[in-house]
């Protein structure tokens, strides 16, 4: 079998960051060949960064059981997914004067680093879609997650006509293909969480339509408790609330639901450029873990602090034997 990324990864990556990539994805690996099931955290604009073309893979090799994800990039693979054309570059974003950036705000383009989003093909585009399957739900008197809802537009066939990109290069696609489960914590600080509070401020919807965080916080909960038998290893890209929210569901049930039998994350990866710092939970190294009782002794526990729009596509080419 012909596997030119692994083979280099293991014979140039010894040492350092590089080593850390590798012992992190011979880790993962182990999990895996264990039985043991992992959640992935994606923070920052990991869709706007196209993980996708390769996460979307790992998803239908059953190399993912469960996702956690801020909002924005809950929208945004689905976002590129439908407006790709209209999104523009921007190499020398650091040299932007302030009004260099008005003038992209004025062009509705709303940048993330070095890549500009369009609003009028990417948000409102969305907007209309996703504003009828609301809408349905509450005069039906359901409530959904916020991914459910994301499902649910993508699996209806109405973005079809604007596809711009190879349907297999979205993961939120191939995750909502399988049901895979996500949990969205704070999903209100992402576009289409504002345009849904807009709707709410214009009486035009009720808040309860879409399911809370305390909500995914309790299903999570029972998910944890059910697929863990053999263990559950926890791949944070990034930091923040996409994985701040999710590992702290194992003290949650040890601790306060009292089930002393819930067996601490199986593994733990991060990868950051958080540097450690005074009260940093981001940069804090993985054994602070350890004493809010999400993470044993032994757990097998990795940081890279490296970009991860980087090594996260080299770790699952990795795994993907490519």
């Amino acid at each position: 079998m012909n596997k030119p990324i692994t083979n280099f990864i293991e014979k140039y990556f010894l040492h350092f960051n590089a080593a850390a990539l590798v012992d992190a994805a011979k880790g993962y690996e182990a999990q895996l060949e264990q039985g043991s099931k992992m959640l992935v955290s994606l923070a920052g604009a990991m869709s706007t960064a196209e993980l996708g073309k390769i996460f979307a893979e790992m998803i239908r090799q059953d190399k993912v059981h469960i996702i956690s994800c801020t909002g924005a990039n809950l929208e945004e693979d689905i976002m590129n997914l439908v407006a790709h054309s209209h999104y523009k570059r921007v190499p020398n974003y650091r040299d932007l004067t302030p009004q260099d950036e008005w003038d992209l705000l004025l062009k509705g383009l709303n940048r993330v680093t070095d890549t500009c989003i369009p609003e009028e093909e990417a948000f409102r585009r969305l907007q209309k879609h996703i504003f009828k399957i609301w809408k349905d739900a509450e005069e039906a008197g359901e409530r959904y997650f916020p991914h459910e809802f994301m499902y649910k537009l993508l699996l209806s066939g109405v973005l079809e006509e604007y596809y711009e990109i190879d349907l297999k290069d979205s993961w939120m696609y191939a995750a909502a293909e399988k049901n895979l489960p996500i949990v969205v914590p704070g999903w209100e600080d992402s576009t289409m969480g504002n345009i849904f509070a807009s709707y709410i401020v214009k009486g035009e919807l009720k808040a309860s339509t879409v399911k809370s965080g305390i909500e995914y916080m309790t299903f999570l909960a029972d998910w944890y408790t059910e697929n863990s038998e053999n263990g559950i290893g926890f791949f944070q890209i990034g930091g923040g609330i996409a994985g701040d929210f999710p590992i702290c569901v194992v003290p949650m049930l040890y601790q306060d639901l009292e089930r002393e039998d819930t067996p601490f994350w199986s593994y733990f990866c991060q990868i950051s450029d958080s540097t450690t710092s005074y009260g940093s939970y981001s940069g804090a190294v993985p054994n602070e873990k350890i004493t809010w009782g999400k993470l044993d002794i032994d757990t097998p526990k990795f940081i890279i602090e490296s970009d991860a729009t980087i090594v996260a596509p080299l770790i699952f080419a990795y795994l993907l034997k490519m």
